[in-house]
């Protein structure tokens, strides 16, 4: 069998049966690439740094590409990261029974802003299916799964659940154009607008690869002349009415979630907080879950952050608190009644919910800030997914 960066763009991965052979080929690549895509980003990067070196002058507009420029090397990185443990194969599993279907539409939500900033149309048509899968793995496929869409997608984003005829499996399949509809004329693809099939090849697309694979999930991939990619994820594992001796039964039972899994990486964290003392302390609880932490230090920052994509999480001090962050907690509750926020009070070592009429948020005090934000994060983020 063929490494896996050989293989054609049709690709199968099913029952965990690749890529067994060809593994020291394949991730020599990956560690290769991972290499290329951080020092392009940063390449560019610190082009923009030394105009303004020169120039001293940087308009909005190029403080926005440098800054989208450090955020996608820093991606890669984790995105690196990421790959490395599950290739190490000690994640341990804890399957159980999900709903397919509202877990994706929950990713779909949750991304929502981001992908109506970039002008995308996003079409649904999902069946209500259960499958039996990780929790926490699920989640971090379709978080890879979107990443790796919205790098590539133009126009429209389609996304659809159903089930196989024979053998009863749910599919997950989405279609995308990775080229404007206008720069496509009939059956003639225009070379100078072609997309590169390597290039959809990114870093995101290897999380989705490898996040399959463990998961032993079968992945069926399509890159079309005419631009457009197909992606089917299929499930072995499905709760169906047609489908007999699916039960708990065959659920191993000597899974559970290992203490160096790092089931939340790549979850991305805003922390709204003023303090030097706090967001050091925040930053060094933090380090080693593998999340996307990103701070500011006032409302209006975290209204800015938040305008175009939403975090998974938003951890704030209770002094900045007020009618502004109330306004900007409810406009993100009403795109997610689900959201993760979690308040650090001026004082005190205990973790408690609190409740705020239909509200209910995680309260951590101060001093109990490296001894247990990390699990009060697992708890919350597990819980929301």
């Amino acid at each position: 069998m063929n490494a896996p960066d050989k293989l054609p763009n049709h690709m199968r991965a099913a029952n965990g049966t690749w890529p067994p052979e060809g593994q020291e080929e394949h991730y020599r690549a990956l560690i290769a690439q991972i290499g290329s895509e951080i020092g392009l980003s940063l390449s560019s990067a610190l082009e923009r740094v030394t105009a303004l070196a020169t120039t001293g002058k940087i308009d909005r507009a190029g403080l926005k590409a440098l800054r989208d420029e450090i955020e996608l090397a820093r991606r890669i990185g984790i995105m690196g990261q990421q790959l490395a443990r599950f290739a190490s194969g000690r994640i341990r599993q804890s399957p159980e029974t999900l709903s397919l279907t509202q877990m994706t539409r929950d990713v779909l939500m949750q991304r929502g802003r981001e992908i109506g900033a970039r002008g995308i149309e996003l079409r649904q048509s999902m069946r209500p299916i259960d499958v039996i899968v990780d929790a926490t793995l699920l989640h971090a496929l379709l978080q890879a799964l979107v990443d790796w869409t919205l790098e590539h997608a133009v126009d429209t984003l389609e996304f659809r659940i159903d089930m196989r005829p024979w053998p009863p499996h749910a599919r997950l399949s989405c279609h995308f154009s990775h080229r404007p509809a206008a720069e496509v004329d009939g059956d003639v693809v225009r070379s100078d607008v072609d997309t590169p099939i390597d290039q959809l090849d990114t870093m995101s697309w290897r999380l989705v690869q490898q996040i399959a694979w463990a998961l032993k999930l079968g992945l069926d991939r399509t890159d079309g002349p005419e631009g457009v990619t197909a992606l089917t994820i299929e499930f072995p594992q499905t709760v169906s009415e047609q489908l007999e001796g699916v039960t708990a039964i065959e659920i191993d039972q000597g899974f559970g979630v290992s203490d160096n899994s790092k089931p939340l990486a790549g979850a991305q964290v805003l922390v709204l907080a003023g303090r030097r003392d706090l967001r050091t302390d925040i930053r060094e609880a933090t380090r080693h879950m593998g999340l996307v932490v990103d701070f500011v230090s006032s409302v209006d920052e975290a209204e800015e952050f938040c305008r175009d994509a939403l975090p998974q999480a938003l951890i704030f001090e209770s002094a900045l608190a007020g009618m502004r962050f109330d306004k900007l907690r409810a406009s993100i509750e009403a795109e997610m009644p689900h959201f993760v926020f979690i308040e650090i009070a001026q004082e005190g070592n205990s973790f408690a919910l609190s409740t705020e009429g239909q509200r209910q948020h995680a309260t951590l005090g101060r001093d109990a800030v490296l001894a247990s934000l990390p699990s009060a994060l697992i708890f919350e983020l597990s819980r929301s997914m």
